[in-house]
């Protein structure tokens, strides 16, 4: 037998209803703020990640699905959606119909990690994104719009932790004072750390070995850094939040996997998931259109993990009881029963029955497997009479209706 590979699941009936509730609740908020979703590929050209995301990044180091293809151009599964958004922004010009753009996206990511719980090497985001507007409104309404999805989906937790990673002004200096620190403590670094040391600092401050954890418990935080643009920004995005009534916390040491982040960084955390604690996260990028060949238009956007979303909702039922379930007894019945289907599901009604003439009893208990809300007998009495007893199988209450689909759709929509 050929089962699957290792880190890539099949989503079953079950829990695949689970994830169309996700995915309707994020289309049904998002639509409320004025964004329209995007599709873009699965697999880009390497170079666009490599420029995005950073040369430095644990992602492109060591985790993106990369290969060359049979033209011999290299190529890469998505690890992310952000980048792959951006260009296609910047390749059909959607700036030029309005540099404002509200876009959002789902669909699966890659990445060759450790396959763990809620996090795996084939894994899916739905994200969201904003172009064109510096004022820090759009951050706070991004992230209100964030904390309304999760409060739709009827989930207390995650909360949301802020911070600024301030911009090309303000962080080379921030950058310095953080290396200064760990200069002195580079025996305490785990080798990634002191690899990356150069090249990204940055990373120490949210690396999970626990050497690195303790090293870095005083470092210098960038808020402290901060230019008087950054600083005044990340005040007027906290008085936006709270103006939205929209709760927060700041957390200092948070500084985000990848390299296109300025000012504003956000996630969405729980203690329900165990080290897997970020459920959604984003911030702001106002460099990275115009680094990846399009104009020096700001953006800002976030994205979160399906898979980690569906462990929150738990065991919650989302599967759609069918409207009808029609027992039949007999081959004249069943064929009665078919027609009575077919009819009612050309009028919106779902509908199951028992294809094999089983009996009574046995059909009963597929309707109880079913839950179907309403259950509908067919034997021969009520062939000749043309009428049948319909039940409500919650209630218990019984109606006599006519064998027609449009009156039996009457009864039970």
């Amino acid at each position: 037998m050929t089962t699957g590979i290792k880190g890539f699941n099949d989503i079953l009936p079950g829990e695949v209803e689970r994830w169309q509730h996700i995915e309707a609740t994020a289309r049904r908020v998002f639509g409320l703020y004025g964004y329209a979703e995007i599709r873009v590929p699965i697999l880009e050209k390497t170079e666009l990640f490599c420029r995005s995301i950073g040369d430095t990044t644990d992602i492109v180091e060591k985790e993106m699905y990369s290969f060359v293809d049979k033209g011999e151009n290299a190529v890469t599964m998505r690890p992310e959606g952000t980048a792959s958004v951006m260009r296609a922004y910047i390749e059909h010009k959607l700036y030029a119909q309005d540099p404002v753009a509200k876009l959002y996206y789902m669909g699966p990511m890659f990445r060759y990690e450790r396959p763990q719980k809620g996090r795996y090497r084939q894994f899916h985001q739905i994200g969201a994104e904003v172009t064109g507007v510096t004022d820090p409104k759009v951050d706070a309404q991004v992230l209100t719009m964030l904390c309304h999805f999760f409060a739709e989906l009827g989930l207390t937790e995650p909360t949301l932790q802020i911070n600024s990673l301030g911009c090309p002004e303000c962080r080379p200096v921030y950058r310095e004072a953080l290396k200064s620190f760990l200069r002195e403590r580079l025996d305490q670094l785990c080798d990634d750390c002191k690899r990356r040391y150069e090249t990204n600092p940055l990373r120490a401050l949210d690396c999970k070995s626990a050497h690195c954890k303790e090293a870095t418990a005083d470092a210098p935080a960038m808020l402290d850094h901060l230019c008087a643009g950054c600083d005044d920004h990340f005040a007027a995005t906290r008085r936006h939040l709270e103006r939205a009534g929209t709760p927060y916390s700041i957390n200092n040491r948070m500084v985000r996997g990848l390299d296109y982040y300025t000012r504003t960084t956000f996630e969405l955390v729980t203690g329900l998931l165990g080290a897997q604690s970020a459920v959604a996260a984003g911030g702001r990028y106002d460099g990275l259109i115009a680094d990846l060949g399009g104009p020096a238009v700001p953006g800002i956007g976030f994205a979160m993990g399906v898979e980690r979303v569906a462990l929150l909702l738990g065991q919650q039922e989302f599967a759609r009881r069918p409207d009808l379930f029609i027992a039949a007894l007999g081959a004249e019945a069943q064929d009665e029963a078919f027609r009575l289907m077919c009819g009612l599901q050309r009028l919106g009604v779902s509908v199951e029955m028992d294809y094999e003439g089983k009996s009574l009893k046995s059909q009963m208990r597929r309707s109880d497997k079913f839950n179907s809300r309403f259950t509908l007998i067919i034997g021969s009495d009520e062939m000749a009479n043309g009428r049948a007893t319909l039940k409500a199988m919650d209630s218990g209450t019984q109606s006599d209706v006519l064998l027609d689909p449009a009156a039996i759709a009457g009864e039970v929509k």
